[in-house]
Parts: structure tokens; sequence; C-alpha cells
């Protein structure tokens, strides 16, 4: 997908003239799986959408461990720049997990875009609502939800992701082992055959 159709075509989609306009300012690169488009604790000045493959947003601790906290499937905007970094600094590993297409624009000009821009503006901060809605939505899963019952969200709210990602990244996210997960899918297909 090119810029201009997914500017016109989004959920919050822009005016022709707007879209035009706004898919001038964004700069698209190959980004071969493996690779990352920003990096836990490093700088962070870019905004990301992915027009074509995947990612993963992770979160490593001390230790060396990662948690996934976020799926990516193009097209979609990557979390925005100011809900992922802290004084510029990502605090994310957004990692490619298959050949992406990737726009990246720099925060401040999105901002003075936005300022200049009713049209901009308003398609940004619904992408910003969007992404606060999911992760409210992501953490009353993890808190109010078992397992079977958190994997049924998945499911519901990501129906492709199982087939996408890795079931260790879907487990991670989901706040479970790859070893639950396991048994968890491995109980619904003895229940099916049943």
């Amino acid at each position: 997908m090119d810029l201009l159709s997914f500017f016109t075509r989004s959920p919050n989609a822009l005016e022709r003239d707007s879209a035009h306009e706004f898919a001038a300012a964004w700069r698209v690169d190959h980004v071969e799986k493996g690779r990352r488009i920003a990096t836990q604790g490093e700088p962070d000045l870019l905004e990301h959408i992915i027009l074509d493959g995947r990612a993963t947003s992770l979160i490593t601790d001390p230790e060396g461990r990662a948690v996934c906290v976020g799926f990516h499937v193009g097209p979609c905007v990557v979390a925005p720049n100011v809900a992922r970094t802290r004084n510029t600094t990502s605090l994310v590993s957004i990692e490619v997990t298959a050949d992406a297409l990737v726009a990246h624009m720099d925060s401040r000009a999105l901002t003075e875009l936005m300022l200049a821009s009713e049209p901009i503006r308003e398609w940004a901060n619904g992408i910003l609502q969007q992404e606060l809605a999911r992760k409210a939505d992501r953490e009353w899963c993890l808190a109010a939800l078992g397992g079977a019952d958190r994997l049924a969200w998945f499911r519901r709210d990501f129906p492709r992701h199982e087939g996408l990602f890795g079931h260790y990244l879907i487990a991670s996210f989901l706040g479970i082992t790859p070893v639950t997960l396991s048994r968890l899918r491995g109980a619904e297909r003895d229940t099916a055959v049943d």
C-alpha cells in the first residue's frame, strides 16, 4: 500500500488534498526482517507507519528478558512517538519480524503539520486515542482475565495474529509462559476432538 492510499482509506481518512500534502512529508524505506526501527534506551525522534510487513514492540528488562507489548501488521501506524518515548528516548524496541515497507517522519515535523492543518491534527489525535484504547484493553486483560480468557480475548481482538507471530511472542504479550499457551491450545484441541 502507498502512503496516499493509506491516508485516504484509513479509519481516520484524510481528504485527498490533505492526504497528498501529508504523504509527501514522509520517507519510505524497506526494512529487512530482524532489523529494528527503534531501540530501547536509544534516541527516537521518529513516527512510523508500516505499509507492508510486520513488527513487534518489545521491552527488555535488566536481565535481558524481552516482553512483547505490541504487534504491528501493515498497513498500520506504530504507537505514536509520544506514547513510546520519554525525553526523546525509546522505551521499546520495535523489531521487524517480516520484511517491511516503513514510512518515517520526524515527530517534531508531525507536530508542526498538526498545528498547521486541522485535518492532520484530527487524524493524529485519532491515532493517539486508538493507541491509548489498545493499551487500556491489554492492561485490563492482564489484570482481569485468566489464561484461557486472555487467549480468547487475544483471538477476538487480533484474529489473524496467531498465525502471523511466534507463539512465544503471543505468550509474552498475554503475560503467560509459552508452556501455558501450549497447554491452553492443546486443551482446546482435546476438547474439539471429544
